[in-house]
């Protein structure tokens, strides 16, 4: 398994596991990838098998590179030493989720494509989807949300901006596509590729709307609390798509890129955040390359094909344990009759409050209650509004196949009908309770959740999240017990780096204590001066404001007891400290947390002997 590994609890992700529900513990004999939502393409933080990893250092580096070359070199190793044993690889790219990273050269090549706009990239795309056949041919393309903005009511330094953007997502889409061809051409350079079932899923929903209206320069900001301007990203238009940002495009062009489909990503009740294209390659069993089979089908149709074309029976019992049925329906049998009826009459959705039925040709869902952006607190969130309340919509896919015309209103029997439907089907599937996803999670376990004290006394790396100190709303205390020289410099303690956290370092001796807020939000508080050679006690004491997740408040510095800084931090990071990086002692590593240091430089050049973390 390479790639994306979005799949094991955060309370399970510290070096004392349990690791069965790490890729290793689910059956994968190697693992090599990321075990979060995303990550930097240019400075990932990564897992091979159960220990985190440095990316390889050179210039050019990129992740969808670097995978393609460690699935190329597994492959190879492979077949060279059993060349007639069957192989599995879970291929999983994470390019399409922010950020969108792409080499320069791959976003030179999309320079100008997006000019004209999200509503004609949308119509083009529209009209090659009917000249290929994909679509019939008397569909009729669904209309933009009242939440979205024409293209042509914008002045010319939002379209440069968002044109930009949408530039980025292109080129690493593209980019990847290619890191995928190398792979794929290694199977044919091995005389593998007639024999080798492919299955290619573009994407594990709709396009993402999560940008918000005016797409984000961090992804970061929307997770953390900071209120990103237009202003602000327009300022880092040059860096879009490079390592210093970790950009996202507006929703408006989620929207275009789920053309015919209204909708996008998180909207699991409508087609544009479901229904994704998918291609099976198998020259040796399917013989009719290229056509197309419109029969319904699922993701979790995949494990049985691939089952049954392996000769795999799945096993009723493992490791003791009686196993559910699987829900999935081989798709092997459309590989020789592109024609046979779809042999899926049902299915049941549900993601984040949003919840339909698909069933014999008709599909029913309800309207989404607040925007994919929406991502405050509270009201923001509209946790009043059940799952009872909700706008229900009805398509008849067999004869509008974008979902275009909502047939709710004129049949409201066909509606009730599958509205019933939906909670049989829910309830034997264990979705409810419906809930928001803010809502529900108390009790749940927690590595570092529950301490107010953490002692450390030795330098340790890439801690994650959960097991780190909780200081997300909540006053703190750092105390470093060490010795140095003087001018000594380098990290005592960080967490989170360029895109969000906090360091406590020394600077050519002067302790110094920066908190990335992300984007603009940076406050950093330096000491009057350096602390002299030998043994002390530094502390860096942040007292809040209130004590609520986003609160500022005081950070005082001390050398032994004694003040010496201290400064503001108007505003701490509400939600995730980092998605993306750990905590270290002693050094920095994937990225550091401002330019006062580099990774490279961020050893501490003294010794630290012990460090505390206490949170009040």
């Amino acid at each position: 398994m390479l790639g994306k590994g979005h799949i094991t609890p955060e309370w399970e992700m510290s070096p004392s596991g349990p690791f069965d529900r790490w890729p290793t513990g689910l059956g994968f004999e190697y693992f090599y990838g990321f075990l979060s939502a995303d990550t930097s393409l240019w400075n990932p933080n990564l897992v091979e098998n159960e220990r985190p990893v440095d990316a390889p250092v050179g210039p050019g580096y990129h992740l969808e590179k670097d995978m393609a070359d460690h699935a190329i070199a597994w492959l190879q190793r492979q077949h060279a030493s059993a060349p007639d044993k069957p192989f599995f690889l879970y291929y999983a790219p994470g390019a399409a989720h922010t950020p969108h990273h792409a080499p320069q050269e791959w976003l030179d090549k999309f320079k100008g494509t997006f000019d004209q706009g999200w509503d004609k990239v949308r119509e083009e795309s529209f009209r090659r989807q009917k000249a290929m056949g994909l679509i019939p041919k008397d569909s009729v393309l669904s209309p933009r949300p009242d939440s979205l903005p024409a293209w042509d009511t914008l002045d010319a330094e939002h379209r440069k901006v968002y044109a930009r953007l949408m530039e980025a997502y292109a080129a690493t889409v593209a980019y990847s596509d290619h890191e995928t061809g190398r792979l794929i051409q290694a199977l044919r350079d091995s005389g593998q590729f007639d024999n080798t079932m492919i299955v290619f899923i573009e994407g594990d929903n709709g396009a993402s709307a999560e940008g918000g209206l005016n797409g984000l320069a961090f992804e970061q900001s929307a997770i953390t609390g900071h209120k990103e301007t237009f202003a602000e990203l327009a300022s880092h238009y040059d860096e879009i798509g490079g390592p210093m940002v970790y950009n996202h495009f507006p929703a408006a062009w989620a929207w275009a890129m789920n053309s015919p489909y209204p909708w996008w990503k998180q909207i699991a009740s409508q087609a544009g955040g479901v229904r994704n294209g998918m291609v099976v390659s198998w020259p040796a069993r399917i013989k009719d390359g290229g056509a197309f089979r419109n029969q319904y089908a699922h993701v979790s149709d995949i494990a049985p094909t691939i089952l049954e074309a392996a000769g795999v029976k799945a096993p009723e019992v493992v490791n003791g344990v009686r196993q559910q049925p699987i829900d999935g329906i081989s798709l092997a049998y459309s590989f020789t009759a592109p024609k046979a009826p779809s042999q899926r009459r049902t299915q049941v959705y549900e993601m984040m409050e949003n919840f339909g039925i698909y069933h014999e040709g008709w599909i029913a869902g309800t309207l989404p209650k607040r925007m994919a952006w929406e991502v405050g607190v509270g009201e923001d969130r509209k946790l009043g509004v059940g799952p009872e309340s909700r706008k229900w919509t009805l398509f008849n896919l067999d004869r509008d196949f974008t979902t275009a015309h909502d047939l709710a209103a004129k049949n409201p029997a066909k509606l009730k009908e599958l509205q019933d439907l939906f909670w049989k089907e829910a309830a034997a599937n264990r979705i409810p309770p419906i809930h928001d996803y803010s809502e529900g999670t108390a009790g749940r376990p927690t590595v570092g959740g529950n301490r107010t004290s953490f002692t450390y006394r030795a330098p340790l790396s890439r801690l994650n999240e959960d097991a780190a100190p909780h200081t997300i709303g909540k006053s703190f205390t750092i105390d470093a017990q060490v010795e140095l020289n003087a001018g000594a410099n380098g990290v005592l303690v960080t967490q989170g780096g360029r895109f969000g956290g906090y360091a406590f370092y020394l600077k050519d001796g002067v302790p110094v204590f920066h908190y990335n807020a992300v984007g603009a939000d940076q406050f950093t508080i330096r000491a009057q001066g350096p602390v002299p050679a030998g043994r002390h006690t530094l502390t860096a004491a942040f007292q809040a404001d209130r004590q609520e997740p986003g609160s500022g408040g005081t950070l005082t510095l001390r050398i032994d007891g004694k003040p010496i800084g201290s400064g503001r931090i108007e505003r701490t990071i509400r939600g995730w400290m980092s998605h993306t990086e750990g905590f270290d002692i002693g050094t920095d590593t994937v990225t550091a947390v401002n330019k006062d240091y580099t990774v490279a430089d961020s050893g501490f050049t003294g010794t630290i002997t012990r460090l505390d973390v206490t949170l009040k």
